[in-house]
C-alpha cells in the first residue's frame, strides 16, 4: 500500500510552501548552490542573467533565477549538519513527493547540489587564500547514524583506518565519511583546487580545537587529525556541513559536493577576515561549471 506521509512528517505551509525553506515546489530548480550565511544568497544572486522568486524564512534565504539562460537556485542553510538535515529533506520533498497526496512521486527527480563555504586548514601545505574541494567528508556531528542504510554509503574502511590510527575517543561520536558525487566534483575541479578530506565539526570552537576561556579535552587533538593518512588520502580541513549534505544526497539519490575558500590557518595560526573576494571568484566558477 502506498505510504501517506503524516503532516506531522512532512509538514506545509499554508500557503503551499515546505515548513522551514518556504520553497514552493514550483519554485524548485535542479541546480542548487548552498551558503551559510543567508546574506551571500544575494551575493550569489548578483551574478544571477535574472531573478525569478526570492523567498527567506530564519536563516533560510533562497532566490531562483538564470545564469546563462540555465535554471538555478541558491539557498542558504546556516551553519551545523542539523540545519543541513532541514534543507536537504525538504529540497528533496520538493523534488520527490507530491505535496498534494503526500505520497511520493513515481518518477525520481536529482538534484546537482553544491555547497560553497569557509574552512580552516589543517595543513600546513594548505594555506590561507586555497580552494579545497572536499572529495570525501569526515563527519563527527553523529547526525547522519539515525537514518537507515548509512553504512551503504560510508567508507566503512577509511572509518575503520582513522579510528585505530588516530585514537579517536568513542565518547565523540563514532565518525561517518561518505564520498561526493564523483561527477559533479570531476565538473567542479579546477586546476589549482586541493582535492582531501573535509572534517564536519560539530561545533566551532572545541570540536574544531580552539581553545578561548576554556581548554580542549585532548591537546593532541589538532595533531592526531593533520597527521592521519591512509593511502595516500589526508584530512585537509575543517567546517560544519559536508559529510551530512554528501550523506544525505548519496541515501536519497541526488548529486552533492562542498569547495571551501580556506580563510584560516589552523597551523599557521593566520586568518583573513576580508575574503569577501576570494569568495565572490569560487561563486563565478562554481555557476560557470554547474
Amino acid at each position: 500500500m502506498e505510504r501517506v506521509i503524516p503532516a506531522s512528517e512532512l509538514i506545509i505551509n499554508p500557503d503551499g510552501s515546505v515548513f522551514h525553506l518556504h520553497i514552493k515546489p514550483e519554485m524548485l530548480v535542479d541546480n542548487i548552490i548552498l551558503v551559510g550565511d543567508p546574506g551571500r544568497v544575494d551575493l550569489v544572486a548578483s551574478f544571477f542573467d535574472k531573478k525569478i522568486h526570492e523567498v527567506s524564512s530564519r536563516e533560510f534565504h533562497t532566490i531562483t533565477g538564470e545564469y546563462h539562460g540555465k535554471p538555478v537556485m541558491c539557498v542558504s542553510h546556516g551553519i551545523g549538519a542539523d540545519n543541513i538535515d532541514i534543507v536537504v529533506n525538504e529540497l528533496d520533498a520538493l523534488a520527490n513527493v507530491d505535496f498534494e497526496t503526500r505520497t511520493v512521486k513515481k518518477n525520481f527527480r536529482q538534484l546537482s547540489m553544491v555547497r560553497i563555504g569557509t574552512s580552516g586548514s589543517i595543513q600546513e601545505d594548505i594555506p590561507v587564500g586555497s580552494m579545497v574541494i572536499a572529495r570525501k567528508a569526515l563527519g563527527i556531528d553523529g547526525a547522519f547514524h539515525f537514518y537507515k542504510n548509512s553504512e551503504k554509503v560510508r567508507d566503512i574502511e577509511l572509518e575503520d583506518a582513522f579510528i585505530s590510527q588516530s585514537g579517536w575517543k568513542p565518547i565523540w561520536n563514532h565518525p561517518y565519511i561518505v564520498d561526493a558525487d564523483e561527477e559533479l566534483a570531476n565538473r567542479i575541479c579546477c586546476e589549482g583546487m586541493v582535492m582531501g578530506i573535509t572534517i564536519t565539526a560539530n561545533g566551532f570552537y572545541g570540536p574544531q580545537g580552539r581553545e578561548l576561556r576554556l581548554e580542549i579535552a585532548d591537546k593532541n587533538y589538532g595533531k592526531m587529525l593533520s597527521g592521519f593518512e591512509y593511502k595516500g588520502q589526508r584530512l585537509t580541513n575543517f567546517e560544519m556541513e559536508s559529510a551530512m549534505l554528501q550523506g544525505l544526497a548519496k541515501l536519497m539519490g541526488h548529486k552533492a559536493v562542498t569547495v571551501c575558500s580556506i580563510i584560516a590557518g589552523r597551523v599557521s595560526h593566520t586568518s583573513n577576515p576580508n575574503y569577501k573576494g576570494s569568495i565572490g571568484e569560487l561563486i563565478q566558477l562554481v555557476l560557470n561549471k554547474l
